[in-house]
């Protein structure tokens, strides 16, 4: 099959090489428009782009995908199948229909559940056992359209948002490429989506990143691991802002809400329910991510103190 691609960020480049080096013909991509980048805000081109220029595909950054020539396009590269993945904007009806197998998303998540902008993340920030991958068919709804097909995996007890993002992103490329086969033999049957309020992930903010200690330990664990890489849980000592990169549950028992109760080379904090998470990586204002021990060498944080006060 022809395909047009259309996605932006990291979580798309594992799709987008999988059909790429397929028997299927990458005939285009659409991308959003470069941004930028770091403290020096360099114009940087998103992954998508980088990766489809590397390989000699067609790129188009439409500033407005809805006010654009994108169906004009789709047509003129005779795409069969519209590839969708984390592009980031809402498509209009006319992309929708614009190809003869329409477009398909590939979603990260066991629809219907987390529809919406970040369901990896807030599966991790719920504490979710499993999540995985579906394959659907776009409508004009968010994330409502049938699906295709699903792959379920378990999250590790200790696995971050990012490390989970980099699972599932591989999942779906291979997902795809089944789903694709399917649709060629005609044995790809579309599941409609039972009807009813299913949770929506709403978009990751900074709002999010404060710890409450008040919380359960598994759920500060959860807080902190649901936030990695971006915007990174943090907390207070000594009213200065640090960041809390990983956690894990401690056997320790705790006190009052935030207290340290072991800053031995280690450092230990009690949280709501009496239980501890020990942090293992952590970050002052304008320094570099450490480990704690090192971390705890050259900052004071004092036995019995409260973080976040």
């Amino acid at each position: 099959m022809r395909i047009v691609f259309i996605g932006t960020p990291d979580f798309a480049v594992p799709c987008l090489d999988k059909l790429n080096n397929s028997k299927h013909t990458v005939a285009g991509v659409f991308s959003q428009p470069d941004k930028p980048v770091g403290r020096k805000q360099i114009l940087t081109a998103p992954p998508v782009k980088a990766y489809a220029l590397e390989n000699n595909i067609p790129v188009f950054q439409p500033e407005k995908i809805k006010n654009s020539n994108a169906v004009e396009i789709i047509n003129e590269l005779n795409a069969d199948i519209i590839i969708v993945v984390a592009y980031g904007k809402i498509l209009p009806k006319e992309i929708l229909c614009a190809a003869k197998y329409g477009c398909v998303n590939v979603h990260a998540s066991l629809l219907p559940k987390y529809r919406g902008a970040a369901p990896i993340q807030w599966a991790v920030l719920n504490g979710d056992k499993k999540t995985g991958v579906s394959i659907m068919q776009m409508d004009e709804g968010l994330d409502t359209g049938d699906v295709l097909l699903v792959k379920e995996t378990e999250i590790g007890e200790n696995e971050t948002s990012a490390e989970l993002f980099d699972r599932l992103s591989v999942i779906g490329a291979d997902a795809l490429i089944e789903t694709l086969d399917l649709i060629e033999s005609g044995k790809a049957y579309p599941q409609k989506q039972p009807e009813g309020d299913f949770g929506y992930a709403k978009m990751i903010t900074k709002d999010l990143c404060p710890i409450d200690w008040s919380k359960s330990a598994l759920e500060v664990h959860n807080h902190i691991r649901g936030l990695q890489t971006w915007p990174v849980a943090t907390t207070t000592v000594g009213g200065k802002t640090i960041k809390i990169h990983k956690s894990v549950l401690s056997d320790i028992k705790g006190n009052n809400s935030g207290e340290v109760v072991d800053n031995n080379k280690r450092l230990i904090v009690s949280c709501g329910d009496g239980k501890c998470v020990e942090i293992l990586e952590l970050q002052a204002e304008g320094k570099k991510r450490t480990d704690t021990k090192s971390f705890l060498s050259g900052n004071n944080i004092e036995l019995h103190s409260v973080l976040g006060e």
